[in-house]
């Protein structure tokens, strides 16, 4: 009997000890936790980028980080909920990047992400989108000079058939380029110091 019940122990304890492999906590945002879930569910859904070469859920971790520090911005504000037919399209581009029927449903075993979660996760997107829209605008101005700048040091982007389209015709291209990168770059300062008024702990290794 004694040998039976320390096996049962051991086998909860291992099974236990699995779930926690399986998902734990990987960072805090203030207290609330982001787990490995979360990331995993992150990259299936395409919520954020992994370059290559890259660890993705490190990835996931570092940008769900500063989707929390958004969300908790937007929350201050409680912008109005996204338009129906918007929310629509978010949900399907969402479900879409996971892929078939049977996809969303490993989704949903693996880690607890079904209809209502993703639907959750759509809204999010769009009150982000307008709140960052609405903060920072859709783009910002830029000067000739910084028009020209751009075209001069990105001159790949501005090759068709291997010429180089001449700056007269490319500027239109190049000034939105350019006040593009201003706008992420006004973006990236704003959440570095969103992060660092935030209490932020990273467990994920």
């Amino acid at each position: 009997m004694r040998t039976l019940t320390f096996a049962l122990v051991t086998l909860a304890a291992a099974t236990i000890a699995a779930q926690e492999l399986l998902d734990r906590v990987v960072a805090r945002v203030n207290g609330e936790p982001i787990t490995l879930s979360d990331a995993r569910a992150a990259v299936a859904l395409g919520i954020v980028e992994h370059p290559a070469g890259v660890d993705p859920i490190h990835s996931a971790v570092r940008q769900l980080i500063e989707r929390r520090l958004v969300l908790a911005e937007v929350a201050r504000f409680s912008p109005p909920d996204p338009p129906a037919a918007a929310l629509a399209r978010e949900v399907e581009r969402l479900t879409s990047h996971v892929g078939s029927p049977a996809q969303l449903d490993e989704l949903a075993r693996t880690t607890g992400v079904g209809e209502s979660q993703i639907r959750e996760i759509a809204r999010d997107n769009l009150r982000i989108q307008a709140y960052l829209t609405q903060r920072f605008g859709a783009s910002v101005q830029v000067t000739d000079e910084d028009a020209a700048l751009y075209y001069r040091s990105h001159l790949e982007e501005f090759r068709v058939g291997g010429e180089l389209m001449p700056y007269e015709q490319a500027e239109p291209i190049a000034r939105q380029k350019a006040a593009a990168e201003r706008r992420e770059a006004i973006i990236f300062r704003w959440m570095r110091e969103l992060r660092q008024r935030a209490d932020v702990v990273e467990q994920y290794r």
